[in-house]
């Protein structure tokens, strides 16, 4: 770092100190005047300063830089208040394609296809490779041809939907964001761990790993209300339970909080119309107070154990809490006393 005259700043917006430094947005001026690239081809794909020779790339949601190299500059003109130390954090590019968990689904599929494909392609070959295929052919041209085509044909438009799908629930209107609570945390409680339940949580993980923690904060919630709010039932409302269910009840609890929405499967598969609607009541409650209360978390499994790692994770216990009682309120209603 180094201090100069003041230059003519990008976009006529100066960077205020305390605040954050959009890396794209560096002063206006010539090359080796207020930037330096080692070549002048700007082999970037955002469209954007195209006239220039710095690499400006999409990232998840914004803007990067790439293709740097050693001696490669930029400067920046920043407002700075008052004389003192100033700390700085950089957000560094990971170097993937900025697809997440769409290209990897779609990924997913293309290379069983082409696996197929390539089953077919070989099965002309001697019988005495048969035992090279699955080891060597296989996988090394399945491989290439997935790879070209994540590179070249998945990237470039899933990318750029990743970076909207990312940016606008970052930015949406927070009714917006309760429905979206409601669906993906009520979507855990449908089938509690079959294909319903690991879509929700699949999204849930997706948009963890693209810097989006409000939707996994939903998704959690909505898979450990499932257990509580059975646990809760079989211990006020006895009546409504065969001996066993009750003695099963309390287990749930420690499934619940450990989010293992599984525990409730036994109780659902015995009383699918009374025991799933009340769940799914319980889990959409506790997935909108999530959003509601701006809860976030940041990782993908681990129920109270993760606590550490939870926004406001005062009001997340409490919205999972709610939902508990929420769907142990609707059990209680829809499930009748047992006939002695």
């Amino acid at each position: 770092f180094r201090a100069h005259n003041p230059r003519s700043v990008y976009n006529n917006d100066t960077i205020k100190l305390q605040g954050t430094l959009q890396v794209e947005n560096y002063d206006k001026g010539d090359e080796s005047v207020t930037y330096h690239d080692n070549d002048s081809n700007n082999q970037g794909d955002a469209s954007f300063r195209t006239g220039e020779g710095v690499d400006i790339v999409t990232g998840n949601g914004g803007k990067a830089i790439g293709y740097t190299n050693t001696d490669e500059w930029l400067e920046y003109t920043v407002n700075i208040k008052e004389a003192g130390y100033y700390s700085y954090q950089a957000v560094a590019s990971s170097g993937t394609t900025g697809s997440g968990f769409l290209g990897a689904l779609l990924a997913g599929f293309i290379g069983g296809y082409a696996v197929n494909f390539l089953k077919k392609a070989f099965s002309g070959l001697p019988a005495a490779l048969d035992g090279v295929k699955p080891v060597l052919l296989y996988p090394f041209f399945g491989i290439l041809i997935i790879g070209l085509i994540s590179t070249y044909i998945i990237a470039p438009p899933v990318s750029s939907i990743n970076a909207w799908l990312v940016d606008t629930l970052k930015n949406m209107d927070p009714s917006a964001k309760i429905l979206i609570g409601i669906v993906v945390a009520g979507m855990m409680a449908i089938d509690m761990g079959g294909p319903i339940n690991k879509a929700a949580y699949v999204t849930g993980t997706g948009l963890l790993a693209s810097g989006e923690y409000h939707v996994m904060a939903a998704v959690m919630a909505g898979g450990m209300v499932p257990p509580l709010a059975i646990a809760l039932c079989t211990m006020l409302f006895k009546n409504r339970f065969t001996e066993n269910e009750q003695k099963a009840g309390p287990t749930n609890i420690v499934m619940g909080l450990s989010f293992i929405t599984e525990g409730a499967i036994p109780f659902a598969a015995g009383d699918p119309l009374r025991v799933i609607p009340a769940c799914v009541a319980g889990s959409a409650v506790a997935g909108a107070l999530s959003m509601a209360f701006d809860c976030t978390l940041r990782a993908p499994h681990g129920g109270i154990f993760v606590v550490p790692t939870i926004g406001n994770p005062g009001m997340y216990l409490a919205a999972i809490l709610i939902g508990s009682i929420v769907g142990c309120m609707v059990l209680s209603v829809l499930k009748k006393p047992l006939k002695k």
